[in-house]
C-alpha cells in the first residue's frame, strides 16, 4: 500500500505531520516532532503495521535548510522524498482552504499533493545546501558582491581627497592599493614618509611593478589634496574610514583565492573527465557554479525541464487564438543564471552557431544586449546539459555543422557576426517609456498647476 506523508516544516518550532494512503484518505494528521532521531524514529514507527519503505513518500517544502537533515535521514530508511516548490503548495493551500492558514491544514495539503498535482512531483536525491560545491560557489558569488560594494565605496571615499587619488592608484585597485590605502591614506602621512621610503614600500609589495615613479604621482596626489583642502578636512578622520574599506577589501579577497582553489578541487572531483570545461566560456569557477546549482543534469526528465529549472525561460501567456511570451520567469536559481549569463557573453565570441544566433537577436529581431545574451544562455545550457548526459565533450560547430577548431571559429565569428557600434548602441538606449515619477525625471506627472486654475465651481443644481 503506497503511503504519503505530508510534512510542514518549521525552523524553530515543532515541525507537523500528516499520513494518507493511496486515496488521499488521512490515516493520521498533525503530528508534532521536531528533528532529532528520536522523534524521527517515533514518527516511523506510526506507519501502518507491514509498511514497506520503499512505498512511503515524503513530501515537503524546502524551508529554508531544515528540511536537509530530514530528507537525510527519510532517504536513509528507504523512503522517497519530494520536495515540493513553496509557490505551487501555497496556491493549492489557497484553492483548498481560503480563508484559514495552519501548519496542521498544509501538512494535510501535502499529504495530497500526489492526488491534486501528481505530475509536479520530483523525486530529490541531492542534499541541497548540504552538497559543498553548491554551498561553495553561492559563497563566493556573495563574497564577489560584497568585494564591489566595498571598492565602491572605497572609491567614494576617495573622491573626496580629490580625482589625483584615483588617477594614481587607477580604479582597478591593485593588492599593493589597498595596502597603501591602509596604512597611508592621510596626505600629511604620505609628506612625512618621502618619496624614497615610499618608493621602497610599493617596490616590496608590488613585487617591482610599482617604485618610485608611482610613488612621485602619489606624493603629487597628497599636495593637491593639502592645496585643495588646506585646514577644512579632517584628514585623520576620513583615513581611518578609507583604511576600514581597504582592510576589507583585502580580506575579502584573501577569502575569494582560498576559495577559488577549493571550489577548483570540488569541481575536479565532480567532472574528472572535463565536460563543462569543454564548453564555451566556461572555466573553473563557472562551471563549478552552473554543475553545483543545477545539481546533476540526469535528475531531470527531459532538456525542457533543465531550462525551465534555470528560470531563463519566459512567461506564456496563451488562450485561443492569442498568446505572448513576457520575459524570464526567474523561478530557479539566481546564482545559476549568473554563471550562464556570463558564460554566454564569453561563448558567443568563440562559437559560431551560438554568435549566429546572438547576431539574428540583435539585427533582425531587435532585440537588447540582455535579451539576446538569455537566449543565448539558454542555448548554452542545453548543450552543457546533453553533453553530460551523453557524457562527452563540447564541439565548436559552424552554422551547418562543421567541426571547427578555436581559431577557425573566432575568424567566422569576426567576417559573419560582428556588431557595428552604432548599432549596439541603438540597442542599448532603446528603453520602455515610463510614467510616473522617477529618477531621471524629477517633476511629479500629476503636479499641480502654477498658474490660476482655469475651472469654475458650479452651482449645485437642485430638484
Amino acid at each position: 500500500m503506497q503511503v504519503w506523508l505530508g510534512i510542514d516544516i518549521a525552523c524553530r518550532a515543532a515541525h507537523q505531520a500528516s499520513l494518507a494512503d493511496e486515496r488521499g484518505q488521512f490515516v493520521w494528521s498533525g503530528r508534532r516532532f521536531r528533528t532529532s532521531a528520536e522523534d524521527l524514529e517515533r514518527l516511523w514507527a506510526m506507519l501502518p503495521a507491514g509498511t514497506d519503505p520503499s512505498s512511503v513518500t515524503v513530501i515537503m517544502e524546502p524551508t529554508r535548510n531544515a528540511w536537509v537533515p530530514l530528507a537525510a535521514w527519510f532517504r536513509r530508511r528507504g523512503a522517497r522524498v519530494v520536495m515540493v516548490p513553496p509557490e505551487q503548495s501555497a496556491d493549492l493551500r489557497a484553492y483548498y482552504s481560503k480563508h484559514t492558514k495552519s501548519d496542521r491544514l498544509d501538512s494535510r495539503l501535502l499529504a495530497r499533493v500526489p492526488l491534486l498535482h501528481p505530475e509536479g512531483l520530483q523525486t530529490e536525491q541531492g542534499l541541497g545546501p548540504g552538497d559543498p560545491m553548491r554551498r561553495a560557489v553561492k559563497l563566493r558569488s556573495t563574497l564577489v558582491k560584497r568585494r564591489t560594494s566595498t571598492m565602491a565605496r572605497l572609491d567614494a571615499l576617495l573622491e573626496i581627497l580629490g580625482p589625483a587619488w584615483v588617477g594614481a592608484l587607477s580604479s582597478d585597485m591593485s593588492k599593493t592599493a589597498l595596502l597603501f590605502l591602509a596604512n597611508y591614506a592621510d596626505p600629511h602621512q604620505v609628506k612625512r614618509l618621502g618619496q624614497a621610503r615610499l618608493g621602497r614600500f610599493l617596490h616590496r609589495h608590488s613585487r617591482g611593478t610599482w617604485g618610485q615613479a608611482k610613488a612621485e604621482q602619489l606624493l603629487a596626489a597628497a599636495a593637491e589634496t593639502l592645496a585643495l583642502w588646506e585646514e577644512d578636512l579632517d584628514f585623520p578622520d576620513l583615513a581611518d574610514d578609507i583604511a576600514i574599506e581597504a582592510r576589507l577589501a583585502l580580506a575579502l579577497t584573501a577569502e575569494i583565492k582560498e576559495l577559488d582553489e577549493r571550489i577548483a578541487v570540488l569541481l575536479a572531483h565532480a567532472d574528472p573527465t572535463g565536460i563543462l570545461l569543454s564548453a564555451p566560456g566556461v572555466g573553473p569557477i563557472l562551471g563549478a557554479q552552473i554543475l553545483g546549482r543545477l545539481g546533476d543534469p540526469n535528475r531531470f526528465a527531459s532538456l525542457a525541464g533543465i531550462r525551465s529549472f534555470s528560470g531563463l525561460m519566459p512567461h506564456l501567456d496563451s488562450s485561443g487564438l492569442s498568446g505572448r511570451h513576457g520575459g524570464p520567469t526567474k523561478a530557479g536559481d539566481a546564482c545559476l543564471r549568473e554563471a550562464l549569463f556570463m558564460a554566454a557573453d564569453q561563448a558567443r565570441r568563440s562559437d559560431p552557431s551560438l554568435a549566429a544566433k546572438y547576431h539574428r537577436l540583435m539585427t533582425q529581431a531587435g532585440k537588447h544586449h540582455t535579451s539576446a545574451l538569455c537566449h543565448v544562455a539558454t542555448t548554452l545550457l542545453t548543450r552543457i546539459a546533453a553533453c553530460w548526459r551523453r557524457s562527452e565533450h563540447y564541439t565548436l560547430r559552424d552554422t551547418d555543422g562543421r567541426a571547427l577548431t578555436l581559431s577557425d571559429a573566432r575568424t567566422i565569428i569576426a567576417e559573419r557576426y560582428t556588431i557595428s557600434n552604432e548599432l549596439r548602441a541603438a540597442r542599448r538606449t532603446t528603453t520602455t517609456t515610463r510614467k510616473g515619477t522617477g529618477r531621471r525625471s524629477k517633476e511629479s506627472q500629476r503636479a499641480p498647476s502654477t498658474g490660476p486654475s482655469t475651472t469654475h465651481a458650479t452651482t449645485p443644481r437642485t430638484t
